[in-house]
């Protein structure tokens, strides 16, 4: 069951972030999901590095949210089309 709500609070958290970055970026579900579990685990090790959150506690929405768009931003970039 923990699979389960992971997978659907990423994909609130990838939703939030792709509604705060303009343009387009991942459009289906599980990659949306992904986004937003990526998101989170990037924002967890950033906290912890910076000593935020201690060694296994997760990071909270907002900065999940954050580092989900950290995530989708260089996920543009990186797919840029020229």
């Amino acid at each position: 069951m923990h699979w389960v709500w992971t997978i659907l609070i990423g994909f609130v958290v990838g939703a939030l972030a792709r509604l705060i970055v303009p343009g387009g970026g991942p459009t289906s579900f599980w990659l949306t999901a992904v986004l937003g579990i990526v998101g989170a685990v990037a924002a967890t090790f950033a906290g912890q590095a910076i000593g935020w959150y201690a060694v296994g506690h997760p990071a909270g929405l907002v900065a999940s949210v954050l580092g989900a768009v950290v995530v989708l931003i260089l996920y543009k970039l990186v797919m840029r089309e020229e």
